[in-house]
Order: structure tokens, then C-alpha cells, then sequence
């Protein structure tokens, strides 16, 4: 499954065609909050994670998400990854508990990502 990194919109077709390679409704993805980049695809959120780390991201602005191109604005994100979990920043377990970072990350993916 090839990983593609995204600066821009991403259409429903690219994020569909992403999903049919990988789990069929569903894309792993990545996003680093600061540069506003998403990595999309792979078998693991680590896959997409050495991905962004690869171009320069900094590991304490990624985090772990599944997209579900299918569903509806209010359903398709999906804030779970073994990434996630960063007891240094304040999030304990896998899905991502501040609701701040959780707006954030949806602000910035409704932005790029054309549903």
C-alpha cells in the first residue's frame, strides 16, 4: 500500500481509490498539525508517521487518525492509532482525548480533504 503525502485538497475519488488499495472503507492517515501536511495510505499510522518524519516533520505534531471516505462530515474521522499514545503530552491512551487538538485536526483535514 503506498503512502502519499498531501499539502493540498485531496479529492473523494483519490481518498477512495486510497481506501480500495488498503481496508476498503477506510484510510490510515497522519497529519502534522503545524505544517498542515497529511499522509494518507499504508498498513500502519507508523507507515505514514516515517513518512512525515522523513520530510522534516517533528514527531510531537503528528498524530494518528482513520478516514472513512463513505461516511458523513459528522462521522468519517475516526481519532485512533497506537500513536496517539503520548503520556508527554497528556494523552494516555490510543484515541486523542483534547478536545482543542481534536478540532484542530478536523479544521485542518475539512480543509483538504474534498468529501
Amino acid at each position: 500500500m503506498d503512502i502519499k503525502v498531501f499539502n493540498s485538497q485531496i479529492s473523494k475519488e483519490e481518498l477512495l481509490g486510497l481506501a480500495k488499495a488498503g481496508y476498503g472503507d477506510m484510510v490510515k492517515g497522519v497529519i502534522d498539525v503545524q505544517k498542515r501536511l497529511l499522509a494518507l495510505g499504508g498498513e500502519l499510522h507508523a507507515d505514514c508517521e516515517r513518512k512525515l518524519l522523513e520530510n522534516g516533520s517533528l514527531q510531537a505534531d503528528l498524530w494518528g487518525f482513520n478516514i472513512y471516505p463513505e461516511k458523513s462530515r459528522e462521522e468519517y474521522l475516526e481519532y485512533d492509532s497506537m500513536i496517539n499514545v503520548r503520556p508527554r503530552q497528556g494523552n494516555m491512551g490510543r484515541e486523542i482525548k483534547n478536545v482543542n487538538l481534536r478540532s484542530q485536526i478536523k479544521n485542518i483535514i475539512d480543509d483538504m480533504v474534498v468529501i
